[in-house]
């Protein structure tokens, strides 16, 4: 009996941090772990918001899209059977947005609920709208049939909630991919999980990221918390905290320690209306917006969107513009992005703040621009700044307990900027690390 050809095919996420389009084949079934925006490729070309996409043939004029027969919107016969959706992050999910509204896109339910969250918010947007798309939302462990294939989603821990890695059986055997996850987060059991799961299944191939190759830092988000306990217990004035709004762990960490310390936490609002359209998610613990130690932010602006409008009625009493902010600034820590820093004109920081950031530090070039502007503002109004943050990603060497743990025969490292470096790390493992290349098929 001829053993029938699995393949796999890297559309982004080589030699780059995020952009994954992972397409699996497997007699005749076509199915995209997956389909994100690469950072890297965009910005080679454009520089939003003054040169920004316009079409999405521009995208794929440049190599942005990939050139795939079967799944945009401009095609009337897809051929691609399914997407899956490890996780919310831009880099994963954004470019869902291109593909034809008759492909299913499975995801978590939570995945669900923050994409169409963002969409709302993004309703302009060209690169993330997904209206219209054929959600099939999923929970951990429940094998989803896509013809003979079977779709396994585990859930893992991320720095977004709601994150999934897959285990899926082929033809040739069962192929690992992890998506994003780490194991010193809020949730370690879910990736310990997932772990178990793909050991069991005695892969023939793992598809791992492997992002965290430089720069890891060993930490925890309890450790996160204490720190952010010291700093804020210790300020005098008001406490400026910039983290991922999509982040729910880091929120209940400034949360709880704005609480502990006798402060109101003030989220934007854009975090608060994710918030509230996360409450309708039972497996989430997330603050409660009329919670007495939560505030909503409203920034300096002479007209609101809708999903601003309809927040700012929604919870009247709970809305703070920069005036009260600034009259009570040893009571609160203010939630504030780097797009946020005009409003420190009118806030006036006292003696005695500071501001924490809680997010990924800078790591190219464009932002090190950025960090460098923050820093101009900081020492305007003398801010110290606090770096408090744990990565969404794994660490090398849990990385490589967890590949010996699974045996799997070959090992496809993505979202990296360093491969070759994953695959000298790696050498020890008896399975042999695939370099992989952009377009390139490899058969399983």
């Amino acid at each position: 009996m001829v053993k029938q050809k699995t393949t796999l095919t890297f559309y982004g996420g080589v030699n780059e941090i995020g952009g994954n389009k992972i397409l699996l084949q497997d007699r005749g079934i076509k199915v995209f772990f997956d389909f994100g925006m690469s950072f890297a490729m965009k910005k080679q070309y454009y520089t939003p918001p003054f040169l920004s996409p316009k079409s999405e043939e521009s995208l794929k004029e440049l190599g942005i899209l990939p050139q795939i027969k079967g799944i945009y919107t401009d095609e009337k016969s897809p051929e691609i059977d399914a997407v899956f959706i490890s996780h919310a992050h831009m880099d994963h999910s954004a470019y869902i947005s291109f593909i034809n509204r008759e492909i299913p896109v499975y995801c978590g339910e939570t995945t669900k609920i923050i994409s169409e969250a963002l969409s709302e918010m993004r309703r302009a947007d060209l690169e993330f709208n997904v209206e219209g798309i054929n959600f099939k939302p999923f929970r951990t462990g429940k094998p989803i049939p896509i013809d003979h294939l079977e779709i396994e989603p585990v859930h893992v821990d991320h720095s977004v909630p709601g994150a999934y890695g897959f285990i899926i059986h082929t033809s040739n055997g069962a192929v690992v991919y992890t998506g994003d996850f780490r194991a010193h987060g809020a949730k370690p059991q879910m990736t310990s999980d997932f772990v178990k799961k793909a050991k069991e299944a005695e892969p023939v191939a793992v598809i791992t990221e492997a992002t965290n190759m430089t720069g890891a830092s060993v930490s925890s988000e309890a450790e996160v918390e204490d720190k952010l306990d010291v700093i804020v217990g210790q300020a005098d004035g008001i406490v400026l905290a910039d983290f991922a709004y999509t982040d729910v762990d880091r929120l209940n960490s400034f949360y709880r320690i704005a609480k502990k310390n006798g402060r109101c936490l003030a989220v934007s609002l854009r975090q608060a209306y994710l918030l509230e359209a996360l409450r309708r998610d039972k497996g989430l613990s997330v603050p409660d917006l009329n919670d007495e130690n939560i505030l909503i932010f409203r920034k300096s602006k002479k007209k609101y969107e809708k999903w601003e409008s309809q927040i700012i009625e929604q919870y009247k009493g709970k809305i703070v513009d920069v005036f009260e902010v600034s009259k009570k600034q040893c009571k609160s820590v203010l939630a504030m992005s780097f797009y946020d820093l005009e409003e420190l004109v009118e806030i006036q920081p006292e003696a005695g703040s500071c501001y924490i950031l809680s997010a990924s530090e800078p790591f190219n070039e464009e932002m090190e621009i950025d960090f460098e502007r923050l820093l101009n503002w900081l020492r305007h109004y003398g801010l110290p700044q606090y770096y408090a943050h744990v990565s969404g990603h794994i660490v090398p060497l849990q990385l490589k307990t967890i590949l010996k743990e699974i045996k799997a025969t070959r090992i496809f490292p993505i979202h990296t900027e360093n491969a070759e470096m994953f695959a000298k790390f790696m050498r020890g493992l008896k399975g042999e690390t695939v370099l992989v290349e952009r377009g390139k098929e490899y058969k399983i």
